[in-house]
């Protein structure tokens, strides 16, 4: 334990728990050596890593300063007092927590989860203000899990508002263990229960660690927390600067697939703290909380950890070579089925994250794609064309790991895209200036150029076959065939249905609730044929000819080239062990 003082820090929260069982955090905030005749008290509308305005001063309530303090809300999320000749003042307030993410507060009479950009206000213009925090558990809550720094009991410091607002905390009876590796302690904080086998959790997820800091040299942490959130049923994560949140299936840990799953989702979450945490672009660090954080380059934060988390995976022996290029293959399956991927471009996609990537509707499918997705498919070349180039003495492990020295640890600062690309160019010794390129456009590259390279072929095994399809999907609510997505491009496109259109008979026959209707003539018409569509449209009949069209829906697979040379075996080696 780091002795310091509460007194050290010009500004504290106290947090404590009056009514958990109805989600809310009671919070304190003291702040001292005031010299301004006013001060604003911010709340911030986002949390680095999750690329929404989350409006979370939305949850916040009964704001009031003591001692009769004059103040005044000026805008969603900010408090004007007014201090004049004061020394001192105190903040209260509460925040109400009931939302199961990796990103809001969960507050109940078991736990509680505390994000602190949802909790904790910020004085403007003093981001860079240390600051303590202690918390006063409900009697039965044991532990608190945090990155934060101890200084006393229940008591945590930072040394700015980046730190405290990069620290989740979890309040409550989780279950704690610790193991060690690359030197570093980790913290597995488990909430809610669970299959898992600590043993054998512990032993895997040390290969990871140890495989990641084998590609980045060095390992910035002396201590990591693993906060994992146990569901019936959830997933998803969010990386932090020495920890990270997760959800789980509870029941996820007895089921191989399901496990290496859950294996692959740290993979990806710890190596982001070194990719986007400390190697970024320009605009991600040292942020604005007050609104977005534009950059094109999540295509490359997201995109090579995508790519690396099931590599890792593999590389640690917990998937097979074919399991491993399955889930590759996938990437290419998921972006290429997406009409998007002819509207919107991988760069496009982390500009505009904060306005479509988590905000997806039914027609998203035909606007858009993933920059998770499409920036693994872009660094899976990369890598290939790194290592065939090198004669499989390199590969992006090289580049990341220069990459890391010179932009964080010579240069602390963020890169500009073309920055990276010539680092990239400059470890390789090659141009890589087309796949950088194709980041910013529509087009695809010729994928087996790159695959052929190290022995290997993508290939669509629904190449030679295709069905008929009028190019929506549908579910059925209550006896009702409702349709829900319309692809573009499509005979129904075309034609004019629409998503929340019901679906009531074709060419006459009204359809059932067993589909044998809808599928019979999905597998006995004519391609080109125009077909009969009666609808209901909010209430009103309507009768539309829609043309049935050959679907060619593709799904790929990545395997070994039929007579693989020995250069190529040997570089195929290299990627993948």
């Amino acid at each position: 334990m780091i002795e310091k003082s509460n007194n050290t820090s010009k500004i504290h929260f106290d947090v404590s728990f009056s009514e958990p069982q109805a989600h809310y955090a009671d919070i304190k905030m003291s702040i001292k050596e005031i010299q301004t005749d006013f001060i604003d008290v911010k709340m911030p509308v986002w949390s680095p890593g999750s690329y929404l305005i989350r409006e979370y001063s939305k949850q916040l309530e009964r704001f009031s300063v003591e001692d009769h303090v004059k103040y005044e809300k000026i805008s969603k999320n900010t408090w004007r007092i007014y201090c004049k000749n004061l020394n001192s003042l105190v903040i209260n307030y509460y925040v109400y927590g009931f939302e199961t993410s990796v990103r809001t507060n969960f507050i109940n009479e078991e736990h509680a989860f505390i994000v602190p950009t949802a909790t904790f206000l910020y004085i403007d213009g003093m981001i860079d203000e240390s600051v303590t925090v202690k918390f006063f558990p409900k009697k039965d809550w044991k532990h608190i899990s945090t990155g934060l720094e101890k200084v006393e009991h229940h008591t945590f410091f930072a040394p700015d508002f980046d730190i405290l607002y990069d620290s989740p905390i979890e309040i409550g009876n989780q279950d704690i263990w610790t193991i060690q590796a690359s030197g570093v302690e980790h913290e597995f904080a488990m909430v809610g229960g669970g299959t898992y086998d600590k043993e054998r959790l512990s032993a895997d997820v040390q290969k990871i660690v140890e495989e990641e800091t084998r590609i980045w040299g060095s390992n910035p942490n002396k201590r990591y927390v693993f906060i994992t959130h146990n569901y019936q049923s959830g997933g998803g994560g969010l990386e932090h600067l020495n920890s990270t949140v997760l959800g789980a299936s509870r029941t996820a840990y007895s089921n191989e697939g399901s496990y290496k799953t859950y294996l692959s989702l740290i993979a990806h979450e710890y190596f982001h703290l070194w990719n986007v945490k400390r190697l970024r672009p320009k605009a991600l660090g040292p942020f604005d909380y007050d609104q977005e954080n534009y950059t094109a380059g999540l295509w490359i934060m997201e995109g090579f950890t995508s790519y690396y988390d099931n590599l890792i995976i593999k590389r640690c022996g917990f998937f097979s070579e074919q399991e491993y290029l399955n889930l590759l293959a996938n990437d290419f399956t998921t972006v290429l089925n997406r009409p998007g991927h002819q509207i919107q471009s991988a760069a496009e996609a982390s500009f505009d994250a904060w306005i479509k990537y988590y905000r997806q509707d039914e027609n998203s499918p035909n606007s858009s794609i993933s920059y998770y997705n499409k920036g693994a498919m872009l660094t899976v070349l990369l890598d290939l064309k790194i290592i065939a180039a090198s004669k499989g003495t390199k590969k992006l492990d090289n580049v990341l790991q220069v990459a890391y020295e010179y932009f964080y640890l010579q240069q602390n600062r963020g890169f500009e895209e073309y920055e990276f690309q010539q680092l990239v160019e400059e470890v390789s010794g090659i141009s890589v200036a087309e796949i950088f390129h194709a980041a910013h456009e529509n087009g695809e590259l010729a994928y087996n150029d790159y695959f052929n390279l190290v022995g290997f072929e993508i290939i669509d095994i629904n190449a030679e076959s295709s069905y008929l399809s009028l190019g929506i999907n549908y579910q059925k609510n209550d006896g009702l065939h409702i349709i829900t997505a319309v692809e573009r491009g499509s005979g129904a496109w075309d034609g004019g249905l629409n998503v929340r259109d019901e679906l009531i008979a074709i060419n006459g026959i009204r359809l059932d609730m067993k589909d044998k209707e809808y599928d019979y003539f999905m597998q006995h018409s004519t391609e080109g044929e125009i077909l009969d569509i009666l609808i209901a449209r909010d209430g009103i009949i309507k009768e539309l000819k829609i043309q049935i069209r050959s679907n060619n829906k593709k799904m790929f697979r990545i395997q070994p080239l039929k007579d693989q040379s020995e250069e190529q075996q040997k570089l195929a080696q290299f990627w993948l062990s």
